[in-house]
C-alpha cells in the first residue's frame, strides 16, 4: 500500500491542510480588518480635505498631500501640490460650500481609493460657480501618515 493512503500519513496530511486554512483565514481577516481601519481613516480625511479647502487652510492641505502630488481639476488643468494650493491661497478663489454627497473607498494594501460625488459652491474671479463632480483620489500610507497622491475630479452635467 503507498504510503499516502496509510492512516496515519492522511491523519497528518489533513492536519497539516487544516491548520493552513485556519491560519490563511485568519491572515485574511486580520487584512479586512487593516484595511477597514484604513479606509476610516482615509475617509475622515477626505472630509478633512473638504473643510480646509472651504476655509483656504493651505497648510492644512499640504499635510494632507503627498510632495508629488498630480492634481486633475475639473476643467482638466494639471497641477502639481504647489500649484494646487496657489489656486487654493488665491484671492481670487472664494470657495462657499465644500461638500461630498456619496464616497466609498477600497483598501489595496498600503493604498486606499476613494471615489464620490462632490458639489462646490463661490465665486471665482468674480462669478458665483456651482460644480458636480466625480472624483478619484488614491492615498498611500507613507511614513506614518496618509498622503493623497493623485486626485482627479471630472464634471458631471447639470440634469
Amino acid at each position: 500500500m503507498p504510503i499516502y493512503l496509510k492512516k496515519p500519513f492522511l491523519m497528518k496530511t489533513a492536519g497539516f491542510v487544516l491548520l493552513l486554512i485556519c491560519f490563511g483565514a485568519r491572515f485574511t481577516a486580520a487584512q479586512q480588518s487593516a484595511g477597514a481601519v484604513a479606509v476610516t481613516k482615509v475617509l475622515a480625511l477626505e472630509h478633512a480635505w473638504n473643510q480646509a479647502e472651504q476655509s483656504k487652510d493651505a497648510k492644512a492641505l499640504e499635510a494632507l498631500f503627498d510632495d508629488a502630488l498630480l492634481y486633475i481639476d475639473y476643467d482638466g488643468t494639471l497641477r502639481t501640490k504647489a500649484g494646487f494650493l496657489e489656486r487654493v491661497k488665491s484671492d481670487a478663489s472664494q470657495p462657499q460650500q465644500e461638500t461630498t454627497e456619496s464616497m466609498t473607498a477600497r483598501a489595496f494594501g498600503s493604498t486606499v481609493v476613494v471615489t464620490g460625488i462632490y458639489v462646490a459652491k463661490g465665486v471665482e474671479k468674480g462669478k458665483p460657480y456651482m460644480r458636480r463632480g466625480r472624483f478619484v483620489d488614491t492615498w498611500t500610507f507613507s511614513n506614518g501618515s496618509w498622503l493623497c497622491v493623485v486626485s482627479q475630479a471630472t464634471p458631471i452635467p447639470h440634469e
